[in-house]
């Protein structure tokens, strides 16, 4: 029987480049929820050799972090991604991201690479979560609800940079700096195809790492939107993630509010509350936050 993954509850997904041991060090000194070495925007092709055994090395004398210290590999239309696997896996990181991917068919290909290595390096089979960056080519924008039962997935993200590529667009922006239509259907298709897989939503990065106001504004924005958390290219960012994507005390204290009155009326489709009337998905909402908040 293979490993069962349940949906991950990181709120900060930080980038650190997979060439650098000291931006490294840095990123898993924080405190970040995962630190995401990185082997392949940030790290440049006539270095991706060196880098390879820099993250096996980094993840193998670092066990007690190991849970977070996750792999962001080389997509599978290019000639990188089994050099990284097979160079990394034998440190038994936490977790791979997948970028660029053209369908489910990428993640079941990751899923046969990532069990015959398990296996090799004395892995249990499954046990290695995947995150997937689903909308980074035009093509896998027509399949965002396809991940539902897809092996080893806990969590979708998506990205603009490679998607208005990929189309061939100047840019992904507005006038005003807003994302393009495009590109806002991108986030949109990311937050329901993981709900219909069952998986967490993650957010896109955030480019202007010194704006950290704009930064909470948009996270809090995205987990309204049904986010769970998001990704970051500097320390700096991280606590306002972990902050935007955690309930406060008081959405806790209304949600237990809202529970408690449910348990009060078992049975009940709609009760009143406060002026106003609570139905069902009201409950719901209450139920899915304190779990977020490890409150339940």
């Amino acid at each position: 029987m293979r490993f069962n993954h349940e949906p991950i509850t990181a709120r900060s997904w930080l980038f650190a480049p997979g060439d650098s041991e000291k931006k490294m060090t840095k990123a898993m000194e924080g405190e970040a929820d995962i630190v995401l070495l990185d082997l392949e925007d940030a790290v440049a092709a006539d270095r991706k050799a060196d880098a390879r055994p820099m993250v096996h090395d980094f993840i193998k004398a670092h066990p007690e972090q190991r849970h977070r210290l996750w792999v962001r590999i080389n997509p599978f239309d290019g000639s990188y991604t089994l050099a990284d696997l097979a160079a990394v896996m034998p440190a038994r990181p936490g977790g791979i991201m997948l970028p660029k991917v053209y369908g489910r068919a990428d993640v079941e290909k990751l899923d046969h690479c990532l069990s015959a290595l398990e296996v090799a390096n004395g892995i249990e089979d499954g046990s290695t979560p995947v995150i997937v960056l689903i909308t980074e080519t035009a093509e896998a924008m027509f399949h965002t609800g396809d991940y539902k039962g897809a092996p080893r997935v806990v969590a979708l993200t998506w990205g603009a940079e490679d998607l208005a590529d990929s189309i061939g667009a100047s840019s992904n922006r507005n006038p005003d700096g807003s994302y393009a239509f495009t590109y806002e259907l991108a986030r949109s298709l990311t937050v329901l195809g993981a709900a219909a897989a069952g998986v967490t939503a993650i957010e896109t990065i955030s480019a202007d790492f010194r704006d950290l106001d704009a930064l909470r504004a948009r996270a809090e924005k995205v987990r309204r939107d049904g986010f769970r958390g998001m990704m970051a290219i500097h320390p700096a960012q991280v606590p306002v993630i972990n902050q935007a994507f955690t309930p406060t005390e008081e959405e806790v204290a209304e949600a237990q509010e809202i529970v408690a009155l449910f348990a009060a009326h078992p049975g009940v489709g709609t009760i009143g509350w406060k002026g106003g009337m609570l139905d069902r998905p009201h409950l719901a909402r209450a139920q899915r936050l304190l779990r977020q908040a490890g409150r339940e």
